[in-house]
């Protein structure tokens, strides 16, 4: 049989419509891979999950400029300890930056890095969105 560019390019478009088919159970949603996998990073939401970590970040936010631990606790009425354990999470997961200045450690947010994060999770989510469903609203 002999492939024209009109049967191959018919093949191309049958090939990506079935592609583009929504999986029919979770089970089969769950061996495609796309954006919203790499997306759903679990160490960005572990840091953000705590109310504690969540109200520690929101704080420095605020004060828009890089703090030291004891600073930061003044925020909280959480020991000093369990603040710079927080901070510590906090930079693993990369949402804060530290920097050691002699005996203290300075915090800062990586605002740019934590946005585009939000972002690209946010175009994946959309991705996701059932046709005839608004999510860009």
């Amino acid at each position: 049989m002999l492939l024209t560019s009109a049967s191959v390019s018919s093949y191309t478009c049958i090939m990506t419509q079935l592609r583009k088919q929504r999986p029919a159970t979770p089970k089969q949603a769950a061996t495609r891979k796309s954006a919203i996998d790499r997306e759903l990073a679990s160490d960005l939401f572990k840091a953000l999950s705590d109310p504690t970590r969540a109200s520690l970040l929101a704080c420095m936010a605020k004060c828009g400029r890089a703090c030291t631990v004891g600073e930061v606790a003044e925020c909280t009425s959480v020991d000093l300890s369990v603040v710079s354990r927080h901070l510590a999470l906090l930079a693993r997961s990369g949402v804060v930056e530290a920097t050691k200045e002699g005996r203290l450690v300075r915090y800062r947010v990586r605002y740019a890095e934590v946005t585009a994060a939000l972002r690209s999770l946010a175009s994946a989510l959309e991705g996701c969105c059932p046709e005839g469903e608004c999510c860009a609203c």
